[in-house]
């Protein structure tokens, strides 16, 4: 059981305190966080190197009507940017252009050379790439060769040689002052379409690429990208325009998973849209994803919901397999949890599952957990996920070289392939990795908690000054709160299986979802039973079912 540490109080003002130890603690620097300011607050395209020249290569391709390619990633953030891209085109009347998303599994991520033929063959002019490109030497090599120009944008680290593209707009490459340094791909590309309208305007109306913003919203909060700075600008409108897009698709995903529009929340967008999303290209082909976001026509709408649903309860299938397998043969082995690190392969493994199964294995445990299997082109890759103790990226830093033949990501998740040579070495290399970093104290087994708060002090009041910070997520936690020796007024497993845990107190409510009165311990090291004073760990939410406002605590931890 993780180390909850609760935070010192500085005065006994609710919001005073939570920003306070968010960093934020002069009034100047409340209000710029309480009141996100579109002008103030969204930066100057053309800071970005390589924009304006990018920009005004688009601009010139648009005027002479050449061929373009929108070539974006398959995951929750590569595919709104394509849907950004082909709005904005549909939008000046540009028709010469078509959409292009990898397939996970059999081509792999970011810009290929057998991709890159196909467009030498169909004539391609430009290559715009999204959320993906910089590592991809080889292939903007060969197209540059081959007379197609390439933009890239992305947003990933650059390594130590670039691509010989005809302009790279990533605020992470050296030379660029751009003044936010976390943008998710799709915000990258809203910027470049915003430095191509400062040049020229077409017959866009002033404004109106904001109603692009909902897709960057999406992308925003799926991607996990530090919600401050300028993220935080484009997550809030972001926000505010997926509450009234009128998309067909988004529309019609919402309306079949029960979501009133209005009154959409970040937790709808991770735990309900970005998985269906992302089940496009985990399980078949990502430009299903992209068709329901792009769509205009109501009854093909219709259908990719289906689709995505029907898929995505497949692949929850599939994952639930794969960790109960994990779960055998961690088992079997002798001292399998008794490792820091969970290291666990098969070949037969489908990878594009994996940061799933990792993902769940590691909350679990609280450790981290790395999953290997094998893609098509018969190359060992994996996901990982931290437990929230240590960063994946540094325990696979600290690898013997040549383990890894690529590897990235950031704290929480990241990815990487191994060579056949080593495969049987990973689970060795990994542990002694993570005791390197024990060893150098970079471990943490402690949480923060906000504050203590009585179940009384839970009311509307409250919670409409929690509202007010604002998109949650990464870099903006939902604050988290401690309520001591409260007794459970009653004990409800809900859902079809069973799965999910409700706890009474009175008057409120707590909830917790794949959770059952079997997760946590009263006490005594027993069962959770009625009667029982806990101590809780929650954040505050309210809950619109059947329509009716609700306040309710969403639980964390109980002992």
């Amino acid at each position: 059981m993780r180390k909850y540490v609760v935070r010192e109080r500085i005065n006994g003002d609710l919001l005073d305190n939570l920003l306070f130890h968010r960093g934020i603690k002069s009034p100047e620097e409340k209000f710029e966080f309480l009141n996100p300011n579109y002008e103030k607050h969204i930066h100057d395209p053309f800071l970005l190197k390589d924009a304006e020249k990018a920009a005004r290569r688009i601009i010139k391709a648009i005027d002479e009507n050449e061929k373009i390619v929108i070539y974006s990633d398959y995951d929750a953030d590569g595919i709104p940017a394509g849907v950004i891209f082909h709005d904005f085109f549909k939008k000046i009347g540009f028709k010469n252009f078509s959409n292009y998303i990898p397939h996970r599994h059999d081509e792999g991520f970011g810009l290929n050379t057998d991709a890159v033929e196909i467009f030498v063959k169909d004539k391609i002019d430009l290559i715009i790439t999204l959320d993906c490109g910089i590592s991809d030497i080889e292939a903007v090599k060969l197209a540059q060769e081959k007379g197609i120009d390439v933009i890239v944008t992305d947003h990933h680290e650059p390594h130590d040689e670039f691509p010989p593209a005809f302009a790279i707009v990533d605020h992470k490459q050296k030379g660029c002052e751009y003044p936010e340094k976390n943008l998710c791909g799709s915000g990258v590309g809203f910027k470049l379409i915003q430095a191509i309208l400062k040049i020229k305007r077409f017959d866009m109306k002033e404004g109106h690429e904001k109603w692009l913003l909902d897709m960057v919203g999406l992308a925003t909060l799926s991607d996990m990208v530090p919600l401050t700075g300028e993220n935080r600008a484009l997550a809030y409108f972001g926000m505010k325009v997926l509450k009234m897009s009128p998309r067909k698709g988004l529309m019609r995903l919402l309306n079949h998973l029960k979501i009133q529009q209005k009154y959409l929340t970040e937790d709808d967008i991770s735990f309900m849209i970005t998985p269906r999303i992302n089940a496009a290209s985990r399980m078949g082909v990502p430009m299903d994803a992209f068709r329901l976001l792009a769509t205009d026509d109501d009854t093909e709408a219709y259908q990719y919901v289906e689709h995505l649903d029907k898929i995505n309860d497949e692949r929850k299938v599939k994952v639930a397999g794969i960790v109960k397998e994990v779960k055998k043969i961690m088992t079997e082995r002798s001292s399998g949890e008794a490792k820091s690190v969970i290291v666990v392969g098969n070949p037969d493994w489908r990878p594009s599952l994996l940061g799933l199964v990792a993902n769940t294995l590691a909350e679990e445990f609280g450790k981290p957990a790395f999953l290997w299997g094998r893609d098509g082109d018969g190359v060992i890759k994996g996901s990982c996920r931290s437990g929230g103790t240590v960063s994946v990226v540094e325990i696979m830093k600290m690898s013997p070289v040549g383990t890894m033949m690529q590897y990235g990501g950031h704290f929480a998740s990241g990815g990487f392939s191994v060579s056949n040579e080593k495969i049987h070495h990973l689970d060795e290399y990994l542990n002694a990795g993570f005791g390197l970093l024990a060893k150098d104290g970079a471990i943490s087994e402690i949480d923060f908690v906000d504050m203590e708060l009585n179940l009384d002090e839970v009311n509307w009041n409250m919670y409409r000054d929690l509202e007010k910070m604002a998109p949650f997520g990464t870099g903006n936690k939902k604050p988290l709160f401690i309520f001591k020796n409260i007794k459970i007024t009653g004990i409800k497993e809900f859902g079809k299986e069973k799965n999910h845990l409700e706890l009474s107190f009175g008057k409120i409510n707590a909830i917790g979802f794949f959770m059952n009165k079997e997760t946590f311990k009263n006490k005594n090291g027993e069962s959770l039973k009625v009667g029982n004073e806990i101590d809780l760990v929650a954040t505050i939410e309210k809950s619109m079912f059947r329509g009716r406002a609700e306040l309710r605590l969403r639980i964390e931890e109980v002992f």
